[in-house]
């Protein structure tokens, strides 16, 4: 199985999915999205898979959320197809038979938070930053985010952050119940 955005590795019971545009803050496109849902179906008919972790390539990013570049050009249609791409991804991950890991590397923004929210669990290295970022570019989150935000940090909390889009560290996600488990840098991997 070939991919030009993801690297797709399978170990033992453990298949792990790499975004892999560091370049770009490992920022979601339609050819990502297409390529994370294909490497996601040979991890559901691989019986021998029992895990799957979703992480980004590079230090400096877990997904930056939409590729920004490619949304300046878009009319209302091709917003929509990759808000609808971007909510079949996150749906996807969120009913997937086996359980998926993010493994929050970086930055965690927007969309990529959004992924991150609809995996089973989230553990996050101690230099993570989170946050719903859409309403800084006058969006909100389009994959689903606030619904999953709400479930699970509250109500009044989960407003805060899509009302104004500020980040938080991996520290304080933990505290809100963002992420599971915080580990260093240096033992991250």
């Amino acid at each position: 199985m070939q991919f030009q955005y993801v690297i797709y590795e399978k170990s033992e019971r453990i298949a792990t999915i790499t975004l892999n545009r560091p370049e770009a803050l490992n920022a979601f496109n339609k050819d990502v999205v297409e390529e994370i849902l294909k490497a996601l179906e040979d991890a559901k008919n691989d019986e021998k898979i029992r895990v799957v972790i979703l992480t980004g390539a590079g230090e400096k990013a877990f997904s930056a959320g939409a590729d920004i570049k490619t949304m300046k050009g878009f009319d209302a249609l091709k917003a929509r197809e990759l808000s609808l791409m971007g909510e079949k991804l996150c749906s996807a991950i969120e009913n997937f038979e086996k359980p998926v890991i993010a493994a929050i590397n970086g930055y965690a923004l927007g969309g990529g938070l959004e992924v991150a929210m609809a995996c089973d669990l989230r553990i996050a290295s101690d230099k993570a930053k989170m946050g719903q970022t859409e309403i800084n570019i006058g969006l909100i989150p389009g994959w689903g985010g606030t619904q999953r935000l709400t479930r699970l940090i509250g109500k009044t909390k989960a407003k805060e952050l899509v009302f104004t889009g500020k980040m938080i560290d991996a520290k304080t996600a933990e505290q809100l119940g963002l992420v599971n488990m915080v580990i260093p840098a240096d033992q991250f991997r």
